[in-house]
């Protein structure tokens, strides 16, 4: 029975490797690296149209944050997103366009199921975790800092 085994993992081996995409990793970090920082230059735009506005600094760093959730919660709905995630992988998540797109795809995809069932109950499926543990650990942090302050 061993050998039978091992003959079968080595042909799976040999099966998987010849079916696997090939990624081209340095490809992939520079579409990352550019259009997660053309998502930052975006921001910093934005950011300075707040400013030359002559708002102040924490109300300008609120509007900023707004506007580029509403961004990327607009550009999810449309179904521009999902293909620039597509393209930039990581580099569209990790700003917080993505944490927009995450709660908006979800809700998107669970619409037919009603508003209540469908919207509202998968709209946290993938940010939930993330909010969760966000809070938990800022709590947390937090009491440490009163204590030893």
């Amino acid at each position: 029975m061993d050998k039978k085994d091992e003959k079968l993992k080595q042909k799976f081996q040999t099966v998987s490797s010849e079916i696997k995409p090939k990624s081209n990793l340095l490809k992939n970090c520079i579409n990352a690296f550019w259009v997660g920082g053309l998502i930052c230059v975006i921001g910093q735009l934005v950011m300075n149209y707040f400013t030359s506005l002559g708002l102040p600094k924490d109300v300008v760093s609120s509007l900023v944050s707004i506007t580029m959730v509403f961004l990327g919660a607009f550009l999810t709905g449309i179904g521009i997103y999902d293909k620039i995630a597509g393209f930039a992988g990581a580099g569209s998540l990790v700003p917080i366009t993505g944490f927009a797109n995450s709660i908006v795809s979800p809700a998107m995809e669970f619409k037919k199921e009603g508003f209540i069932f469908g919207v509202a109950a998968k709209m946290f499926t993938i940010a939930g975790p993330v909010l969760v543990y966000g809070i938990g650990s800022s709590v947390i942090v937090g009491i440490i800092y009163y204590f030893i302050k």
